[in-house]
């Protein structure tokens, strides 16, 4: 996609600019897999789903950026999503790329302001963030207008030498922002990983952890590359270890579930999996996971709903015929 699609907003008539995961790894210089793995933690998640595909409005893009900058500042990751779920409050429904609002932060407090307005009494100079929403919007259109799209089978992850530079910030002192050591290891080890590297994956995200033992998506993701070595024990060891740091994270717990399954233990995946479409309801792949071990242990009614509702979130999957096979069955 070389530039943001459109969709109808339903209530209001106005047309909502769309941006696929591909555009927003692109525009702020992430992996699409780090992108991927926010989506499914409910970091920062698209507002849109389209065909099986997500879809970012322009206010998620407010809220990636924010994001970006926050972790790049240094600021932990559980301020970083107190600070999202404020600026989600403080935005207005339908923020375009022209508005004249300015995000502000100083790591622990985060406010939308009008362009020229202070956000609080503090020193300017105390900011992590501050940057305006139509000179992000001006960024966005045009990168989207002047960079060729990136090509269909890239390695994900990988920078090409020809694609635009990342948006920077905007201005004062998020400019001068470096990547925490350890955070920037973690990103590290998830480009290795999306490149084959495993070792130099496992490497990374070690180094990350003792650099920061509560990184809990580290744990995730190591918990990930023992499970694809047939490590089983130490697998389940990571994402519970994961579980402790960050108990809303879903990866851990749907990989977990998964674990628990394959070693018999199908309740307490029921159970896990349950704790995932509860708290994330549009992790589609924890909805049909969940209706296949329900649709197994003879709860019909119950796996019936959750493959439907795997269907009306991913209608177009690899494993969306299974879902309308099984849910053509008539009810004994």
């Amino acid at each position: 996609m070389t530039g943001a699609s459109t969709q109808t907003d339903a209530d209001t008539d106005t047309v909502l600019e769309l941006y696929s995961v591909r555009d927003a790894a692109r525009l702020f210089g992430l992996t699409e897999s780090r992108l991927r793995y926010w989506i499914q933690t409910g970091f920062v998640r698209p507002s849109v789903r389209q065909g099986g595909r997500f879809y970012y409005t322009f206010s998620d893009m407010i809220g990636i950026k924010a994001a970006v900058e926050l972790l790049s500042a240094g600021v932990g990751q559980d301020a970083v999503r107190r600070a999202l779920d404020a600026l989600r409050r403080q935005l207005p429904p339908r923020v375009g790329p022209t508005s004249r609002l300015k995000v502000c932060s100083d790591g622990e407090t985060l406010a939308v302001v009008e362009e020229g307005e202070a956000a609080w009494d503090t020193d300017p100079a105390q900011l992590v963030i501050a940057f305006g929403v139509a000179a992000l919007g001006g960024q966005i259109a045009e990168r989207l207008t002047s960079a060729p799209p990136a090509p269909a089978d890239r390695i994900l992850g990988a920078r090409e030498a020809s694609a635009p530079e990342p948006i920077e910030a905007g201005a004062g002192p998020t400019e001068r922002n470096e990547l925490p050591t350890a955070y920037r290891l973690f990103l590290s080890g998830c480009q290795a990983e999306d490149q084959g590297d495993l070792a130099g994956a496992e490497l990374c995200y070690r180094r990350a952890l003792d650099l920061e033992p509560s990184l809990a998506a580290a744990h995730t993701n190591l918990g990930n590359l023992f499970y694809r070595r047939g490590d089983v024990a130490q697998a389940r060891r990571a994402y519970e270890r994961a579980l402790d740091l960050e108990p809303d994270q879903a990866e851990a717990r749907y990989n977990l579930a998964n674990l628990l399954d394959e070693q018999g233990d199908t309740e307490m995946a029921v159970a896990e999996l349950r704790a995932v479409c509860s708290r994330h309801p549009g992790f589609a792949d924890a909805h049909y996971n969940l209706g296949l071990l329900l649709y197994r242990l003879g709860g019909l009614a119950q796996a019936r709903h959750h493959l439907g509702h795997y269907l009306g979130l991913d209608p177009s999957s690899e494993w969306a015929s299974r879902a309308r096979e099984l849910l053509s069955q008539p009810a004994p």
